[in-house]
């Protein structure tokens, strides 16, 4: 990340303008008191210098205390979840929750913009800062902690998750248990360290139980019921279709189901299904699904009150907090 003597200051941009840094300062702080041309010209200068605001103790005032929410894409059960245990912890923490959509690219100016509005931090949920925005929210001193990260971070960075590995190998196991031995494994995108996880949960479960996993049994996709829905159909086209299909989240679960259903097969009686987050929709659909439970609210609660320790200096225990899994049997799963 860069060091403070790669820090602009307000002096840098305002001598490059030939203005005074109290002009510079109203610019930023969106006073009204300064001509058009003047304030265009000086917020050119802000992004051409890469100009990044410390977090002021004005804006650390408990009254205005802010947390941003970056998610990416749209909010899914999943995302859900999290934010309402985001915002639980906030009003217990009197600090408000503020959701919005990832920032691309390289561009830093948007973090001017946070600083100004008085965030304290940022969490990150189904998303990940890039370094450029890393780098950019360690010069404004806003700390980061991203729930459930897609990829081993390449820098140092705080990050809440589940253990993903434990819960594939009791998805697994349970349909061991009931005598499956066609198991498919119906994942997310290969590189996502999650669904790395909960794959290399599910393999262990096959090979302590010596049951050869067939490389067709093992497909990659994402995370959505879109992304289930493929999969489904190619697992369920092989000339020996599993029996049973451990999916990477419950939307991917209810996609296998509804594409079994088309085929005219009944859930469970000739597939048994499990998935892995126990939204609210694992009980809204016919059988219930049998899934892993993720602390989601629990897991945006953690995020929260952590983001607000890092605000506030203090040191943490642990850079990675992982929270425990659970097999919830519904309907869903049945013996071989």
């Amino acid at each position: 990340m860069p060091s403070r003597s790669h820090r602009t200051t307000l002096a840098t941009v305002a001598a490059s303008a030939g203005l005074s840094v109290a002009t510079v300062s109203k610019v930023l702080n969106g006073r009204s008191d300064v001509a058009p041309a003047t304030r265009s010209r000086v917020q050119s200068l802000l992004v051409e210098h890469g100009y990044i605001p410390r977090l002021s103790h004005r804006n650390q005032a408990a009254g205005s205390a802010t947390i941003e929410v970056w998610v990416d894409g749209k909010l899914s059960a999943y995302a859900t979840e999290i934010i309402k245990g985001a915002i639980e912890a906030g009003a217990e923490s009197e600090v408000a929750v503020v959701v919005t959509h990832l920032k691309a690219g390289n561009d830093t100016s948007w973090v001017r913009d946070l600083v100004t509005a008085g965030r304290r931090a940022m969490i990150t949920l189904a998303c990940e800062p890039t370094a450029a925005h890393l780098a950019a929210l360690s010069l404004a001193q806003l700390p980061v902690v991203v729930v459930d990260p897609m990829n081993p971070p390449v820098t140092p960075m705080t990050s809440v998750g589940s253990t993903n590995f434990a819960g594939g190998l009791s998805a697994t196991q349970h349909l061991l248990a009931l005598g499956h031995r066609r198991i498919a494994y119906l994942g997310g995108p290969a590189d996502a360290a999650s669904n790395q996880a909960r794959m290399q949960g599910y393999r262990a479960a096959m090979e302590t139980a010596g049951v050869p996993v067939p490389p067709e049994y093992v497909r990659t996709a994402g995370f959505c019921y879109p992304d289930g829905v493929g999969e489904a159909i190619a697992l369920l086209d092989l000339p020996s279709p599993p029996t049973a299909v451990f999916a990477v989240s419950d939307e991917c679960a209810i996609a296998a189901m509804q594409v079994a259903r088309n085929r005219g097969l009944r859930i469970p009686e000739d597939l048994s299904v499990v998935g892995f987050d126990d939204t609210e929709i694992a009980t809204m659909t016919s059988p219930q699904l049998t899934t892993v439970r993720q602390p989601l609210r629990e897991m945006g609660m953690v995020a929260l009150r952590t983001a607000l320790r890092l605000a506030s200096g203090e040191k943490i225990e642990s850079h990675h907090i992982e929270l425990a899994t659970e097999l919830v049997i519904r309907e869903s799963s049945l013996a071989a």
